[in-house]
């Protein structure tokens, strides 16, 4: 075991499967060299592997995207890096037209096995173009996974994963968890599946689903929530598409009480989807109605720390969530 952070976990996780396979490859903005990009998540990995292997690339997120596809067609496993989860949009075309879709259009006799990393979320003072939650945009298009680990474990596993998958994945990782978080991290070989939701705390009063740093709060809220007597279930979605039903549902009718959170907008947010889906399966085993906390629904997350605070939900906001609902 090696205590990691959850930056640290993703590093290894990508610098084992490059050690593993000399076909997995990495480029992006800043990835080359002594940087390791933006946040340092692939800090090292140049050294070691050399500038065939890991390198940059010009700010044109449309080429990352293109490049990607390019390689996987012909036998790489390419991980493409987006500096802010922002700015991938640029990249969609490829990413939905040709990644998500290959496979299906030629009957399986070509694959893209390849992964996008994108760091998202607030609570940096990131402003308008460093801050925004886009797993929404890419949400609902078969073919294409999309993921995101909420801890050190799970971030070096999904990873593996990720780079193991013959389907592209889109691989969201937390700006704030990056060093926030820290904890052992086994040193040998193991992976996390893509598409299995998890139960990180047992409970029978309340389910609160949620992921990313939203989940870290859901967490330490209802750890305080059970000094007053009140036990929360609380699960880490992971898996954003496709969703984990089954366990999502099973934790609904757990409890007959289900709060969704997420940082995004509420309004069109992957929680909405989930609220959908317990509405379809698990409708007649709830005691109230679905509940859901999420950011206000303006444009962007803002640059000026009033302004970030008034759009950022925080431990208290879901744990009064929580409460009201135990409530009910």
């Amino acid at each position: 075991m090696a205590e990691l952070t959850y930056l640290e976990a993703i590093n290894k996780g990508i610098e084992e499967e490059m050690n593993n396979d000399d076909k997995v490859v990495i480029f992006g903005e800043d990835i080359g060299g002594v940087k390791g990009g933006v946040f340092g998540v692939t800090s090292g990995l140049a050294e070691k592997f050399g500038d065939e292997r890991v390198f940059n690339t010009p700010l044109t997120e449309a080429e990352i995207g293109g490049l990607t596809v390019g390689l996987g067609l012909v036998g790489y496993r390419a991980i493409g890096e987006y500096q802010f989860a922002d700015y991938l949009l640029p990249a969609v075309n490829q990413m939905l037209t040709e990644a998500a879709r290959m496979r299906y259009r030629t009957k399986g006799d070509w694959t893209v096995p390849i992964v996008y990393r994108a760091p998202y979320g607030g609570g940096v003072r990131g402003g308008f173009y460093h801050s925004q939650s886009t797993e929404k945009v890419l949400f609902g298009q078969p073919g294409l996974r999309i993921v995101t680990p909420s801890n050190p474990y799970d971030a070096k596993g999904m990873i593996k994963s990720a780079i193991r998958s013959d389907d592209p994945v889109m691989f969201y990782e937390h700006k704030r968890l990056y060093r926030m978080l820290k904890e052992e991290v086994p040193t040998e070989d193991y992976t996390v599946p893509l598409d299995k939701a998890n139960v990180v705390r047992e409970g029978d009063d309340i389910t609160v689903i949620a992921y990313g740093m939203m989940l870290f709060h859901a967490q330490n809220a209802a750890e305080k929530l059970s000094e007053e007597g009140i036990e929360a279930e609380v699960v880490d979605v992971r898996s954003i598409y496709p969703l984990d039903r089954e366990t999502l549902a099973e934790a609904a009718r757990k409890t007959g009480k289900v709060l969704l959170v997420s940082e995004d907008n509420k309004e069109g947010a992957i929680i909405s989807e989930i609220a959908a889906m317990i509405a379809e399966d698990a409708l007649f085993d709830l005691d109230s109605p679905i509940e859901r906390l999420a950011g206000p629904d303006v444009p962007a997350m803002g640059y000026a720390l009033n302004l970030e605070r008034e759009f950022l939900l925080n431990e208290e906001d879901v744990l009064e969530a929580m409460r009201e609902l135990a409530e009910f």
